[in-house]
């Protein structure tokens, strides 16, 4: 009797490897090995970088509002100290978007915090 061999669940493996490497450079894509592999540290490097997304953000709208604050004679920690004592709740994302969008406002924003 022939000997039992994992032939079509390996080659399912490799089907399922290939489709995940479609477009990597060289023998990422070719090599089963090499390709497990690349699949590991791409696995490893999404699962960072979905984490590290929201720092990013955060500190892309922080730099917004400290220029947009710089510009009009604060600082960003006096300002938002300003906005805490003030009692305005406004979240760094609105803040970034009204000081590109509606300066107007973010005027009238950075008056009552530092008033």
């Amino acid at each position: 009797m022939p000997r039992a061999t994992s032939g079509a669940a390996t080659a399912r493996k490799k089907r399922r490897l290939r489709k995940a490497t479609k477009g990597y450079f060289l023998s990422r894509s070719k090599q089963t090995r090499t390709m497990i592999h690349a699949v590991m540290r791409a696995g490893v490097t999404a699962y960072r970088d979905r984490r590290r997304k929201k720092r990013d953000y955060r500190s892309l709208w922080v730099t917004r509002i400290t220029a947009a604050c710089r510009a009009r004679g604060v600082s960003y920690s006096r300002f938002m100290a300003g906005l805490r004592k003030a009692s305005i709740i406004l979240n760094r994302k609105m803040l970034s978007e009204l000081a590109i969008c509606d300066e107007a406002a973010f005027d009238k924003i950075v008056a009552m915090a530092t008033a």
